[in-house]
């Protein structure tokens, strides 16, 4: 264990390695900018998938739109790598709290490497369809045995995640991440955080309103993922203009990891 430290040691300490994952934080915002527009379009009568490969699709369509791929790809894939690299430093005198930080940070890492993979599958020209795959997930979770309880138990994790950054942006507890400027920049930075948190952890929780819905009614085809998520919002009362506030949140939520690029603790 010592060796891994201290190569996540020397990987947090490279100049260069933490530039690059700043890349990443600026990668990340542009593909949440991407679908929140995307997002507001439909709500505006336009149609589209408001989730990862959607936002794939229409970044491909740019006349350079294969090396923009390829960059997002190595900056998520560096963003990952820092992220391992503080699981495997992170410190605490409690051992379940570092645990705990240490399984958070691996599951955001493991995130990153998803959507790091479907920028690669797109720049080389191929096609992914998170829909289908979500589809799949809960299909095969319900055909093993105790299969409802688990697609349940997989739905409130996903709805808990939603609502943590609904807290976070409540709380804004997103300032421990960052070096919050001074001056008027402040306000802006911070009223982007709780914007982007709110509008980001809404769409998060109903993609795991969907996955219990398909567990009850024991449909793996009503899990379709964010795309399906952000559409059910249409069938709202106003729906239209929820689904428009919810894109606007999660393209702020882009804006915001643009933000948190120079703004971000990289120690």
């Amino acid at each position: 264990m010592s060796t891994v430290k201290h190569a996540a040691r020397v990987a947090k300490d490279s100049t260069a390695f933490r530039r690059t994952a700043r890349v990443g934080f600026i990668v990340l915002g542009l593909i949440h900018v991407v679908i929140g527009a995307i997002a507001i379009s439909i709500a505006l009568g336009a149609s589209g998938d408001a989730d990862q490969d959607g936002a794939m699709e229409r970044i491909r369509d740019n006349p350079i739109g294969g090396l923009l791929l390829l960059s997002i790809a190595a900056g998520l894939i560096a963003l990952a790598v820092w992220q391992i690299a503080s699981a495997f430093l992170a410190a605490d005198p409690a051992e379940t709290k570092k645990w705990g930080r240490r399984i958070k940070l691996a599951g955001i890492s493991g995130s990153y490497l998803v959507v790091a993979g479907l920028a690669i599958i797109y720049a080389i020209g191929g096609r992914a369809e998170s829909e289908e795959a979500s589809r799949t997930l809960s299909e095969i979770v319900l055909a093993a045995p105790g299969g409802v309880v688990l697609l349940v138990v997989l739905g409130l994790s996903v709805i808990g995640v939603g609502a943590g950054f609904v807290v976070g942006g409540i709380t804004r507890s997103f300032e421990k991440l960052i070096d919050l400027p001074t001056g008027a920049g402040r306000a802006g930075i911070v009223t982007l955080g709780v914007v982007g948190y709110l509008g980001k952890g809404i769409a998060v929780a109903v993609t795991g309103v969907l996955f219990v819905v398909a567990a009850v009614t024991q449909d793996p085809e009503k899990a379709a993922g964010l795309d399906a998520a952000l559409h059910s919002l249409l069938t709202l009362p106003l729906g239209g203009l929820v689904l428009g506030l919810v894109g606007a949140g999660f393209a702020v939520y882009g804006i915001f990891c643009m933000a948190r690029a120079r703004l971000a603790r990289m120690s």
